[in-house]
C-alpha cells in the first residue's frame, strides 16, 4: 500500500461538456479510487440540484456532496441533507440542460466558473456523465426521469392536512387530538400515529398481549387490554376511516438491540442473523448511527429480505387497515465495505438502502390493495417513484423555515413531487404565533401539508404543533381562526392539486417548482429564489421573515391575479404586495382565474 496520488490517467470517464485537460484519477497504487474533472459552465448559468438542499437553490459559488446523511436540524448550516442525487439542472444560459452521474457512490461538486466534480469509483475505475440538453427545464428534468423512474401517481387525500405528534402515544390521546380537530372545524385528512408500537419490534401495539411466533402475527394472535394503550386498534382506524382519515404508522428500518432483545423482539434477532446488511468479515452490521446504536439493519437490496420484513407488519393493511407508513430513518447504512446481498459494498450500496426501504413498504401496501403511500426523509436518485418526502428534524425558527422552502424548491427541481415539511418546526420551543401562521399559510400552498411535534416525556405544557395548542402557549387568539381558514382552503385545493400533481409525473415540471422552471430565460426570477409556482397557475411568494407587513414579489411576464382581492397585475416586474397573516401572498395566472377563483371566493 502506498499513498495516494492523482495522475493524468487510471480510467475511463465518459461525457460532454468535460473541460479537456481536467481529468484526474487518484489511485493508492494498488486501484483507482477516485476521478476529478470539470464540466464546462457559462457565465450566466445557474446550477440548482443534487437532491434536497437546506442552504442554497442556486449551488453556483458554493461546495457540496452527495451522500445520505442523518444530519438532525441545522441542515442548511451544515450543508448536509437525508436526500441527496448525482444530478443537476443548468438553467440560465442559451438552452437549460442538466447532467446526472451514472453512480451510486458518493460524489463532491465545488461549482465556481466550472463545475469541479469528484467521484468514488469501483474496481473497474469507469464513470458515466450523462447529459441531458432539451428546449426547457421540464424536458431535462423529464429525460432525467426517463431513466431512474418517474414518480407514482398518489392518492388525492395526501394533499389534505397531516396531523402528527410523537407524544400522542394512546389510541385515547390520538382520538382526542381528533375530536378537537372536529370540534374546532379544522379538517384534517391523514394522521400520522408514531408512538403506536412497543419500539422493540415495530410491528405490534405497545401493550399487546401475544404469544411469540416465527411466522408472521394475524390480528387475531394479539390481546389488547381495555385498560392498555392502545384498547381496540382496528377500531379505532375504522373510527377514523369513518371520519374521512386515513391513518399512517411510524416505521425505523433496524431491529433494535439494546437493551438486550427479549419476547418477541428475540425471535426477530435471531431471524434477521442471516438476513442483515454485513460486515466484510461476514458479521452482521450493526448500526454505526447514533440513534439505535448497535442495532441490526436488514438487508432489503434483497426482494426475499424485503418480502420477510414486510410479512410482519402485513396484519397492519390487510386487517387494521393502515393507509401508510412514515418510513423514517433510512440514513443508517455507513461505511464503504459493507456486503449487500445484491453484490453491492457499502461505498455503492449505501445510498441504495432507503430506495428499496420505501420501495418495500409502497409494494407491501399495494399488494393489500391500497395506494403506496409512503413517507420517507431520505432518499437518492431512483426515489422518485417511492412514495412522499418530508425535509426532516427543524427547530421552530425563521431560518429553519427559510432553509424548508429551500429544500421543497430543490428536492422538486430533481423530480420529487410529493414533498413537505414539519410547518414552523418540530422541535425546541414552540413557534410564536406570527412564526406558526406563516408557516402554515406557506405550508398551504406546497405539495404536502402537515404538523409535527417532537417527543417533549410528556412535559407540561405541551410542546405539541397543534394550532390549539400554539394558541394556548401563545395567548393569540388569531392562530385558530386562521389556521381553520388556511385548512379549509387547502381542502378546496385538492382538485387542483391532484390534477397538476398528475401532469407534474406526466411532463417532468414538478408540482412546486422555482420560477427558472417556467421562465428560463428571466434573468430575475433569481433574485426571488424562495418564490415558487405550484402547479401552472399559482405563483406563492412566502413571507419567511417577522414583523413584515409588506413584502417585494417579483411577477414574471403574463397578466396575473392577486387571489386574495381579484386585482389584477401586470407580470414582468417587481411589485409591494401586503402580507396580513391569513393571506399570504399568492397569484394566480390570469388564463387560470376563471378556473380556480372559486377555492378563493369563500
Amino acid at each position: 500500500m502506498t499513498a495516494a496520488s492523482w495522475s493524468d490517467s487510471g480510467g475511463k470517464l465518459h461525457g460532454e461538456r468535460i473541460v479537456p485537460g481536467s481529468v484526474r484519477w487518484l489511485s493508492d497504487g494498488d486501484r483507482v479510487l477516485r476521478v476529478r474533472f470539470e464540466i464546462a459552465l457559462e457565465p450566466e448559468e445557474h446550477v440548482v440540484g443534487f437532491g434536497e438542499r437546506y442552504d442554497a437553490v442556486d449551488q453556483r459559488g458554493r461546495s457540496l456532496d452527495a451522500v445520505v446523511f442523518e444530519q438532525y436540524k441545522a441542515q442548511g448550516a451544515h450543508g448536509r441533507t437525508y436526500l441527496p442525487m448525482p444530478f443537476a439542472l443548468v438553467v440560465g444560459g442559451a438552452e437549460p440542460w442538466g447532467f446526472h452521474l451514472e453512480t451510486t457512490r458518493r460524489t463532491w461538486y465545488d461549482i465556481k466558473d466550472t463545475i469541479t466534480v469528484e467521484a468514488e469509483v469501483g474496481p473497474e475505475a469507469e464513470l458515466f456523465v450523462k447529459t441531458y440538453g432539451e428546449a426547457t427545464p421540464a424536458g431535462v428534468l423529464g429525460r432525467f426521469l426517463d431513466d431512474v423512474g418517474r414518480p407514482t401517481e398518489l392518492p388525492a387525500w395526501v394533499f389534505r392536512l397531516w396531523a402528527s405528534g410523537n407524544e400522542w402515544n394512546t389510541q385515547a390521546r390520538v382520538l382526542a387530538e381528533m375530536d378537537r380537530h372536529r370540534e374546532l372545524d379544522i379538517p384534517v385528512g391523514a394522521l400520522v400515529i408514531e408512538a403506536w408500537s412497543d419500539e422493540t419490534t415495530f410491528t405490534a401495539f405497545r401493550g399487546a398481549q401475544y404469544e411469540p411466533s416465527e411466522e408472521p402475527h394475524a390480528y387475531k394472535d394479539y390481546t389488547f387490554p381495555a385498560d392498555g394503550p392502545w384498547p381496540d386498534p382496528k377500531g379505532m382506524v375504522d373510527e377514523l376511516h369513518e371520519r374521512d382519515i386515513k391513518v399512517l404508522l411510524w416505521q425505523i428500518p433496524l431491529q433494535k438491540m439494546r437493551p438486550h432483545p427479549r419476547h418477541q423482539a428475540a425471535v426477530d434477532a435471531r431471524q434477521i442473523l442471516d438476513k442483515s446488511v454485513r460486515e466484510a468479515d461476514g458479521r452482521p452490521y450493526r448500526n454505526r448511527g447514533w440513534w439505535f446504536p448497535l442495532a441490526l439493519m436488514p438487508d432489503l437490496s434483497v426482494q426475499e429480505v424485503r418480502d420477510w420484513w414486510t410479512a410482519k407488519r402485513a396484519y397492519l393493511v390487510e386487517e387494521v387497515g393502515v393507509d401508510g407508513f412514515k418510513t423514517d430513518g433510512g440514513e443508517h447504512a455507513w461505511g464503504h465495505d459493507l456486503r449487500y446481498g445484491d453484490g453491492r459494498r457499502g461505498d455503492d450500496g449505501n445510498g441504495l438502502f432507503p430506495v428499496h426501504y420505501a420501495r418495500a413498504f409502497g409494494d407491501l401496501l399495494r399488494e393489500h390493495g391500497k395506494p403506496p403511500v409512503t413517507f420517507s426523509r431520505a432518499g437518492f436518485a431512483g426515489s422518485q417513484p417511492h412514495g412522499a418526502f418530508w425535509a426532516g428534524d427543524e427547530d421552530s425558527t425563521w431560518e429553519a423555515f427559510r432553509s424548508s422552502v429551500r429544500a421543497g424548491i430543490t428536492a422538486s427541481a430533481c423530480g420529487i413531487v410529493y414533498w413537505g415539511w414539519d410547518l414552523a418546526g418540530f422541535s425546541g420551543e414552540i413557534p410564536p404565533a406570527e412564526l406558526y401562521l406563516r408557516a402554515a399559510g406557506a405550508a398551504a400552498f406546497m405539495p404536502i401539508m402537515q404538523y409535527h411535534s417532537e417527543f417533549n416525556h410528556h412535559r407540561k405544557p405541551f410542546n405539541d404543533r397543534t394550532p390549539w395548542n400554539i394558541a394556548e402557549r401563545t395567548g393569540d387568539d388569531r392562530v385558530i381562526p386562521v389556521f381553520r381558514r388556511l385548512a379549509k382552503l387547502r381542502e378546496r385545493l385538492v382538485p387542483y392539486l391532484s390534477e397538476q400533481a398528475r401532469q407534474a409525473i406526466a411532463t417532468g415540471a414538478p408540482l412546486m417548482r422555482g420560477l427558472f422552471f417556467d421562465y428560463p430565460a428571466d434573468a430575475r426570477v433569481w433574485e426571488f429564489p424562495l418564490q415558487y409556482k405550484l402547479g401552472d397557475a399559482l405563483l406563492v411568494a412566502p413571507a419567511i421573515s417577522p414583523d413584515i407587513s409588506e413584502m417585494s414579489v417579483y411577477l414574471p411576464e403574463g397578466d396575473w391575479v392577486d387571489v386574495w382581492t381579484g386585482e389584477v397585475l401586470r407580470g414582468a416586474r417587481e411589485v409591494v404586495l401586503p402580507t396580513p397573516i391569513d393571506h399570504p401572498p399568492v397569484l394566480c395566472a390570469a388564463e387560470h382565474w376563471p378556473s380556480l377563483s372559486p377555492v378563493f371566493a369563500v
